[in-house]
């Protein structure tokens, strides 16, 4: 892959991360449709019935009612060949059902990192670690 198809994956994903970071459940959507392959291959624990794109979809409408304010900071990002690596910093404020937890108000901040797999300049795979002990020992569901 050449230099700039590189650059060009990174960028791509930098305007993701601005439109999850957007809280705006259609604008999220879209960018899924735009930036991901319909049969991209997800990684990581993810709502049943659902693949690729769609389970995505899925993903961010239970975080967005979980916790409305979310935000993804990106903190790096290593790109290589045909894969970008980010690791971000997510904080949000508990105000949904969030893995059978009822609201409590608290706020979490968590650290992530996933690995981007990019054909033809869109998210084809993503592979994922989510400090999830992190958020359950936050809002209180784990002893700290």
């Amino acid at each position: 892959m050449s230099a700039a198809g590189a650059t060009s994956n990174t960028a791509t994903l930098n305007r993701f991360h601005a439109a999850v970071n957007s809280g705006d459940p259609e604008i999220i959507s879209k960018a899924i449709d735009e930036f991901v392959a319909p049969d991209m291959v997800f990684h990581a624990p993810v709502p049943m019935g659902a693949t690729g794109a769609e389970a995505l979809k899925r993903v961010w409408e239970g975080l967005l009612r979980a916790f409305p304010d979310i935000h993804v900071a990106v903190e790096e990002t290593i790109t290589e060949g045909d894969k970008v690596v980010s690791r971000n910093t997510v904080t949000g404020t508990h105000r949904g059902e969030y893995q059978g937890l009822p609201p409590t108000g608290k706020t979490v901040t968590y650290s992530e990192i996933f690995i981007f797999r990019f054909v033809d300049g869109r998210i084809a795979e993503i592979r994922g670690v989510v400090d999830v002990l992190a958020q359950l020992r936050q809002l209180g569901a784990l002893p700290s």
